[in-house]
């Protein structure tokens, strides 16, 4: 299945109708597990991934390692891979333009993109995020691959007050707006988790809405009813399996 393909399967599977699932994986082990247990696609998280190799979160873990993890995982599955990029590792359009290119050498088809400064304070102002997101489009053309670009937001993650969320809707949406205007695929929200913010959101926004579910919470099949086509495990994944490694290690020694 050629690079493009992928791509385009993982776009057709957001849809509020059967809301895509990804139980976020960090290594080419657990994409193995996750696809061999019925995954229809595959996603990294970057917590994960940095905690796996003694990271912490936040582009610590060095992007030719990244690259590398990145394409082990490619050639783990013959499923769309997508890959959690942080803020691109760069500021730069033109550098991004690069690493976007040695990222889509790897084979991976899909990323997420968020709008926080990684390393500073709060948030890109949303013009200069856009021009980011431009950027990467650019590369992807260039490389003649339908990249799935999540465009993520962190307004409702860097606000920890979950009474205060709502404010945050119109916000949310006028960034979304402009980021599908710039060349974003889809819209990650990760922080919300108030249903009717959440629906809200999912009507104003003609992207595919993607909402992180880390454990309980509204089934699938509640969530795309309000809208959401794209549902995220994630560090929830590796946590528990680091917890469960722990327990069974205290139970031995």
């Amino acid at each position: 299945m050629t690079q493009s393909v992928k791509a385009n399967r993982f776009a057709a599977l957001h849809s509020s109708a059967d809301p895509l699932v990804l139980y976020n994986i960090w290594d080419a082990g657990s994409t193995k597990a996750i696809a061999d247990a019925g995954a229809s696609a595959i996603a990294t998280g970057s917590w994960s991934v940095a905690a796996a190799q003694g990271y912490s979160d936040g582009e610590k873990i060095p992007l030719e390692l990244l690259l590398d993890i990145a394409g082990r995982i490619v050639a783990a599955t013959e499923l769309p891979v997508s890959i959690d990029f942080e803020g691109g590792y760069a500021r730069a359009p033109r550098q991004l333009e690069e690493n976007i290119a040695r990222l889509l050498e790897t084979g991976a088809i899909g990323i997420n993109f968020e709008d926080q400064v990684v390393g500073g304070d709060g948030l890109y102002e949303t013009q200069e995020q856009c021009d980011r997101i431009t950027a990467i489009r650019k590369a992807a053309d260039e490389a003649q691959v339908p990249l799935f670009l999540n465009a993520r937001t962190d307004l409702f993650l860097k606000e920890k007050e979950a009474s205060r969320h709502a404010a945050l809707a119109d916000q949310a949406i006028e960034r979304a707006d402009r980021y599908a205007a710039a060349g974003a695929s889809g819209f990650f929200v990760p922080g919300l988790s108030d249903p009717d913010v959440i629906a809200s959101i999912c009507k104003a926004v003609s992207l595919p809405v993607n909402i992180m579910r880390p454990g309980s919470g509204p089934s699938r099949a509640d969530l795309g009813a309000l809208g959401v086509s794209r549902i995220s495990a994630g560090p929830a994944p590796y946590r528990t399996m680091i917890a469960d490694l722990t327990t069974r290690f205290g139970a031995l020694s």
